[in-house]
């Protein structure tokens, strides 16, 4: 594998953005953390096949956007909702000072409407770019920068993004 990292520094790198991506998409600790694990383990699997010079995160955050894609459709299948008691405690071991302004930051973002929340996390959380969210989540890129800038319109008039 010329050109690319070691997979153990790709993780270590790149894990939080991607974690903060699931979570934003997906608003549940427990769901954001199995989305996140199942971007690595696919990750794994494609990493010796990538072409030196991948954006790596660009590369990840897609990934992670599928799997928590997955996850979403897995819940309307199952009939379940997102609700996750043990989201307040993951907030509270990331910084337990900021722990309400992160949850009041989150329910926010899952409060938007999906393109909006998807926008929003892939481009302001996950570092892509309009084009690149406009390439993972369908439609053009004028869309989707038009989507990121409602939602942040939305979360600025909700107190949710200061």
């Amino acid at each position: 594998m010329p050109g690319l990292p070691p997979f153990d520094r790709v993780v270590a790198e790149h894990g939080p953005v991607v974690l903060r991506v699931c979570r934003a998409v997906l608003g549940s600790a427990t769901d954001a953390d199995d989305a996140w694990q199942e971007t690595f383990l696919a990750a794994l699997q494609a990493y010796p096949r990538l072409e030196a010079g991948t954006d790596l995160q660009a590369w990840l955050v897609t990934v992670a956007h599928r799997k928590a894609v997955d996850v979403v459709r897995g819940r309307e299948r199952r009939g379940t909702l997102a609700a996750d008691p043990g989201a307040e405690r993951a907030d509270e071991r990331d910084d337990p000072a900021r722990a309400p302004e992160v949850r009041e930051l989150r329910s926010a973002v899952a409060a938007l409407p999906e393109r909006q929340r998807w926008a929003v996390a892939l481009h302001h959380l996950g570092g892509l770019t309009y084009a690149e969210v406009a390439a993972v989540v369908g439609g053009t890129e004028e869309a989707a920068r038009r989507a990121g800038a409602d939602g942040v319109a939305a979360l600025r008039r909700t107190g949710g993004w200061r």
